[in-house]
């Protein structure tokens, strides 16, 4: 619990320092959510584990649920409780609590989207997803790879380890900020290169085409993100898929793992009625 009340505050510094309004663009927000879409959501009770400032849920309102439910352990519920307040949509709640042991009566969809990886006990946040989904409910959640961040791993996790202890705007400053700048010259490279067999082997090939459609501001989100955390696990596929076929109420017929930009995993499925 230490560990992951340490976390929260840590990634609280990170959102609450941010501007008014969803840090995703609709594109990432309907990217990372996928297979889950609009006809999912519409009507329907929706919780969102982990949901730092609710920019996830600013989208979702988009999508007209019936209610809709966010819960983090940090105080970026406060940034989250004003970017959902300033919304036409009204019927939603930031809740202030661990999710790992959050229990309600179900919703129809949860998701949890990049925060299993950043949790001491990733196994014990997926089964609270599970428990929190009704009987013939979604379920969707995208953690880090194992597999296609070996760049990240050695490189990145050990200046994390150290700059994670250090005052946040220290590290964002004064470490995210120069970091961010050569990934971004780099990522901008990659996009403009041809996608050829040679190219596609490059370190976070994929990744860095993606991210490059946005802002320098946005590099520096990322590595903030990245550097602030004091516990990050990259998770391999066969660790979902034990999670997946280890869980009796999960339909085994519905579950999926997806890659996602070759360096992250998509997962999710139904719960039996």
């Amino acid at each position: 619990m230490a560990t992951d009340t340490a976390t929260a505050e840590a990634f609280a510094a990170s959102w609450n320092s941010l501007p008014e309004g969803s840090i995703y663009t609709k594109e990432q927000f309907e990217d990372w959510l996928s297979p889950v879409d609009e006809k999912d959501v519409r009507g329907k009770r929706v919780l969102e584990l982990g949901c730092g400032n609710g920019s996830l849920m600013v989208h979702l309102s988009g999508w007209n649920p019936g209610y809709l439910e966010g819960v983090d352990l940090g105080s970026s519920v406060i940034s989250a409780r004003k970017n959902l307040g300033s919304l036409p949509f009204k019927n939603w709640e930031v809740t202030k609590g661990d999710m790992t042991s959050f229990t309600s009566p179900g919703f129809d969809l949860v998701y949890s989207i990049g925060v299993l990886h950043h949790l001491k006990d990733p196994r014990r946040g997926f089964e609270s997803v599970i428990r929190n989904t009704k009987a013939g409910g979604r379920f969707h959640c995208w953690v880090y790879a194992r597999e296609g961040n070996a760049a990240v791993r050695y490189l990145v996790d050990p200046i994390r380890n150290v700059v994670s202890h250090l005052p946040w705007r220290f590290t964002k400053y004064f470490v995210a900020t120069p970091l961010a700048i050569p990934f971004f010259i780099y990522a901008k490279l990659v996009a403009s290169i041809k996608p050829t067999l040679l190219a596609k082997k490059l370190p976070l090939y994929e990744y860095s085409r993606w991210i490059a459609k946005r802002e320098f501001a946005f590099f520096r989100h990322v590595a903030f993100d990245q550097l602030v955390t004091p516990q990050t696990t990259y998770i391999p596929r066969s660790t979902l898929e034990k999670w997946l076929a280890g869980s009796d109420r999960v339909a085994p017929q519905s579950a999926y793992i997806i890659m996602r930009n070759g360096n992250s995993w998509k997962f999710g499925g139904t719960i039996k009625s």
